[in-house]
């Protein structure tokens, strides 16, 4: 089974070219290569599978072999993997997600995508939809207990769901200490990705996530579109800024006045490739 190993800034996953629909053990699969002893070592999975309604779909699954709906910095390593490897000339690609079609626009460097730009689409705050257990329609800044401490939490998705928590100093918060916490607090059904964020200027923020399914990661798209979102809807930023996450830089734009759209702009990186017998 040949499979590429990328990462877009530390968040890594295994890609395979399943366009043949060829694997049909894909949860099985994410668990044994994602273990970083025994296996290849990844945040997950991510299977190329061909699509009806746009270039390719996007099938992708945590390290814990649940499947995801969206990954935003998988997404990016899509749109490099099927351009490099000649599965497509396109620039503008459409990428069928269990959480809708994603838009990417490639910028291309000796013949390689270097950067690609994400269209995320629009944040979702209906406690419902995200979802949440909670008579409240919206959640922002909202009190929530972990660990017999009280923190404010604004929530969204952004095809996955997304708790945000404002704190001092991101270096010394015990991430890894109460991030399970979060993750399985009886407010979200579906468990949540939580991000921790301190913010750095009014276009400048930086951040650690705790991801379902897959612990503390080095990066998270979809969580720093909603870091963004929330540093925005809470007053501290202004729409465009920069997110330092452990892994590296992205860069997020939310149209809120005109389009209601997220747009992230960042990186992908081959690491090496190879054939497994998994």
């Amino acid at each position: 089974m040949k499979f590429t190993k990328m990462h877009g800034i530390g968040n890594d996953y295994v890609y395979i070219n399943d366009t043949k629909n060829l694997i049909s053990n894909a949860s099985e699969l994410a668990k044994s290569i994602s273990d970083r002893h025994f296996g290849i070592g990844s945040d997950g999975l991510i299977l190329i599978k061909a699509s009806d309604k746009a270039d390719f779909f996007m099938d992708m699954y945590n390290s814990d072999g649940s499947r995801g709906k969206m990954c935003g910095n998988g997404i990016r390593c899509v749109g490099k993997y099927v351009y490099d490897y000649g599965l497509t000339d396109k620039k503008r690609l459409k990428i069928e997600t269990l959480s809708g079609i994603k838009t990417l626009e490639l910028t291309i460097e000796n013949d390689k995508v270097s950067l690609v730009t994400v269209d995320m689409g629009s944040p979702i705050f209906d406690a419902k939809e995200i979802p949440l257990i909670s008579d409240k329609d919206i959640y922002i800044n909202e009190p929530i207990i972990v660990g017999d401490i009280e923190y404010k939490i604004t929530c969204l998705s952004m095809g996955n769901p997304h708790g945000v928590v404002f704190v001092e100093n991101t270096d010394e918060f015990p991430v890894k200490e109460i991030g399970s916490l979060f993750e399985n607090h009886p407010l979200f059904p579906d468990r949540v990705n939580t991000e921790f964020v301190e913010v750095i200027s009014r276009n400048h923020i930086k951040m650690r996530v705790w991801e379902r399914g897959s612990g503390e990661t080095l990066a998270c798209g979809t969580g720093a579109c909603a870091a963004a979102v929330a540093s925005i809807l809470n007053g501290y930023t202004d729409n465009e800024l920069k997110v330092s996450l452990l892994g590296g830089d992205l860069f997020i734009k939310y149209d809120k006045d005109v389009a209601n759209q997220v747009y992230m702009t960042g990186p992908a990186v081959t690491v090496f490739e190879g054939i497994s017998s998994a």
